[in-house]
């Protein structure tokens, strides 16, 4: 009887511990945020998400960030349009369901993809239309149903388990319900099967870009094997960029590694040659098995300091060759080539080549022939890169169509967004013809010109399904 009374006053302070945070959180939301406040909301069933959300606010409050934490629980549409930038982390609970503290804002999603369908259909009749539809609006006593999120930028970190058909299911629902709100991507959704310290470390890269921070140091120790750096290649003497290289590595002596195209090489940098580890970087593997190397194709970057990156300064200027690199390979199954013959449109610029190139060397592997490169950097003379085997594959078929667009080859600057517009007409017949869009490469300027670009190509609606039906997919950073 004592230890059941123990534990019944154990259960009772922990309940009541909860309720004082949340209260305290709840005060925090109703007070005037400053306008760089980023909220972290999270949907917890058993605490885990709530632990990863106080997580992620702590490594972005190193960099310098304001934060604000609270439960999904906590929040409706109009607190949400107070922010301009928002972090969710996301479990689901059984088949696709929200957690039980997150149910009402899902009866809030739901109400809301209601009254969107509603207005989508009533807007074919009359003109009285729109008063139908505002008179839907206010009976479900919703905010303006025309995208409220519009100027919000958003990320979700999705926790699931993939033995269930819907893995990751409301974090998936919540991630397109902020899109059709207005809200933009940060950058793309983020699953984790079970507690993946890998997909975890992933988020934890996401983050230290928002902080502007390269030395956030990783929540778990990464387990690595001792690669071999074989060759480096400068792939753009003279150019106006920073310097480009290819580089090789191989695995420890007999040990064949294997990986899928699209998957991502995890690196440990170091500051020094023998010095400790450093926080990870993470790179688009530019190789296949077969090629028995991992190779990565590496932009040296410098700091407004001129400092060398930690990542790019260890693998292109400190470690010399016949050096050990610490690696490891990390599973990026939202990347993977499509397993059939469909047509595939591959776009991306700069070192973002890296994961387009594993791709069409999957598909010529597979003799999947129609593939269509769009691919952009800043000038033709010294920024072209792989451009004898980019010929070869156009010759012998591998690749049905390319193009190439160099910014700094005119006076006005043209990207590869521009590229696409102008080819707007063949993209739609390509997605007509059932082509999945792979797009790779920095997701400043680049990633989000070529959205807009497809947005205005294909519509929003189309757009959204085809990232519903995964044949829109992103390796962005």
């Amino acid at each position: 009887m004592g230890l059941w009374l123990l534990l019944c006053l154990w259960a009772w302070r922990r309940a009541r511990r909860h309720e004082a945070r949340q209260a305290q959180a709840l005060l925090a939301l109703n007070a005037p945020a400053p306008d760089d406040t980023l909220l972290v909301a999270y949907a917890s069933q058993t605490g885990y998400a709530e632990l990863l959300a106080a997580q992620t606010a702590e490594s972005l409050r190193a960099g310098g960030l304001t934060v604000r934490v609270a439960s999904l629980e906590q929040l409706d549409t109009a607190r949400l349009s107070a922010y301009r930038r928002m972090l969710f982390v996301i479990s689901t609970y059984g088949e696709g369901d929200p957690p039980d503290a997150a149910a009402a804002f899902a009866g809030q999603m739901q109400r809301s993809e209601s009254v969107t369908m509603a207005m989508a259909a009533l807007s074919g009749y009359a003109a009285d239309a729109k008063a139908a539809a505002a008179a839907l609006a206010a009976t479900h006593t919703l905010p303006d149903p025309a995208r409220p999120l519009t100027g919000t930028q958003y990320a979700v970190l999705a926790l699931g388990d993939r033995e269930y058909a819907q893995f990751c299911g409301f974090g998936h629902r919540l991630n397109d319900w902020l899109h059709a709100q207005g809200a933009t991507p940060l950058f793309d959704l983020v699953e984790v099967d079970n507690d993946d310290p890998a997909a975890l470390r992933h988020w934890q890269h996401h983050l230290g870009l928002l902080a502007g921070r390269s030395d956030l140091p990783d929540w778990q120790a990464p387990v690595y094997e001792p690669w071999r750096l074989t060759q480096r290649r400068l792939l753009n003497p003279a150019s106006q960029g920073g310097p480009c290289y290819l580089l090789t590595l191989t695995p420890p002596p007999g040990q064949t590694a294997q990986w899928l195209a699209g998957d991502i090489a995890e690196i440990g940098p170091r500051h020094e040659r023998g010095g400790p580890l450093l926080a990870h970087r993470e790179y688009s593997i530019a190789s296949m098995p077969e090629d028995g190397a991992i190779q990565l194709l590496v932009r040296q970057m410098r700091g407004a300091d001129g400092g060398l990156g930690v990542g790019s300064g260890w693998l292109t200027h400190i470690a010399h060759v016949g050096d050990q690199i610490d690696l490891r390979v990390r599973t990026n199954r939202n990347f993977h080539a499509p397993t059939d013959d469909r047509p595939l449109v591959l776009i991306g610029n700069g070192t973002g080549l890296a994961g387009l190139r594993a791709l069409i060397k999957a598909r010529r592997a597979a003799g999947h022939r129609r593939n269509w490169l769009l691919f952009g950097e800043r000038n033709a003379a010294h920024d072209a890169f792989c451009a004898d085997e980019i010929a070869a594959w156009r010759e012998d078929g591998t690749l049905e169509r390319v193009d190439t667009v160099f910014s700094r080859d005119q006076a006005d600057r043209r990207y590869v967004q521009h590229r696409l517009l102008e080819t707007a007409d063949i993209l739609r017949a390509w997605v007509a013809a059932g082509a999945a869009v792979y797009v790779c490469g920095s997701l400043q300027g680049m990633a989000a010109g070529v959205d807009a670009a497809l947005q205005d190509i294909l519509g929003d609606d189309t757009l959204q399904a085809l990232q519903h039906s995964g044949r829109y997919r992103r390796d962005v950073y």
